[in-house]
């Protein structure tokens, strides 16, 4: 009987290797784009989840908040807390942000009509949000930062429109461009920064406004709203505003032509 001729070594074993190498790396991509396209309901979900279990503990305070639409979710999907509280932060929608600031312009309009009609107060959409502005004529003597005695019924008035929405309060101070310098203000940064943290003050000494909502910033007269080249302008200029700040960057600044000065007009009055 004829033996069979011995074969050689194969040169083909590293296809063996080869195969399980790609086989390797088509796993780690597929683990890799299945990590990138998790459920995003569901991370939301497990975040809101954390939030609630940190809330029961006390560790993350439980202020008032306004729920916002559940973006469709149904059944399982829905969220275990409102979708505007994740981690302790709102989350607001843009639609539902200028919804709120719109009631609070014609809350507010009505509320404060006899100060609207008299000119002392304007209320109109920013670009940060809604301006509330408290012209020196009705709230301060001329040169002063001591508020008038009818200050405080309008300030509670505004107070009672913003208390339980989940907005903050920037108080900013502004001047005409006429140089100041008394025994009191050195110039009219002073003066400007002095009457914001005044009304400040105010709303926090009588419990209006929570403190940690408040900021109080002087601008002297860099942020005009009209010319200071007449008497009626300068009176414009003169003035608080209560600038109501929504948490997520919306700009909702009516168009409009450049101011009188040069400068983009910041604020549009609706008045």
């Amino acid at each position: 009987m004829k033996q069979r001729g011995h074969k050689g070594p194969s040169h083909e074993r590293w296809l063996v290797s080869y195969a399980d190498f790609i086989t390797l790396m088509f796993a780690f991509f597929v683990v890799l784009y299945a990590s990138a396209t998790a459920n995003q309901k569901k991370q939301v979900q497990m975040a809101a989840s954390i939030n609630a279990a940190f809330r029961a503990l006390g560790i993350f305070p439980s202020p008032a908040r306004r729920p916002v639409p559940d973006a469709g979710l149904t059944g399982s999907d829905k969220p275990l807390v409102p979708m505007n509280i994740v981690m302790g932060e709102d989350v607001l929608a843009p639609a539902q942000v200028r919804q709120d600031l719109e009631r609070m312009r014609s809350e507010l309009t009505q509320t404060l009509s006899n100060q609207v009609a008299s000119h002392t107060v304007s209320i109109q959409m920013g670009h940060d949000g809604l301006v509330i502005s408290l012209r020196e004529a009705g709230f301060f003597a001329s040169g002063s930062a001591t508020p008038k005695a009818e200050t405080l019924p309008a300030l509670r008035k505004i107070a009672a429109s913003l208390r339980n929405a989940p907005y903050d309060l920037r108080i900013e101070g502004h001047t005409d461009d006429v140089p100041i310098h008394t025994a009191a203000f050195a110039s009219n940064w002073e003066l400007s920064t002095a009457r914001a943290t005044s009304i400040a003050r105010m709303l926090i000494d009588r419990g209006l406004i929570p403190p940690q909502r408040v900021s109080a910033a002087g601008y002297a007269q860099y942020h005009p709203v009209a010319g200071n080249g007449t008497p009626e302008g300068r009176a414009e200029n003169r003035r608080v505003d209560l600038v109501v700040l929504p948490r997520s960057k919306v700009n909702f600044a009516e168009p409009g032509p450049s101011g009188p000065d040069g400068e983009w007009r910041r604020i549009t009055d609706v008045n």
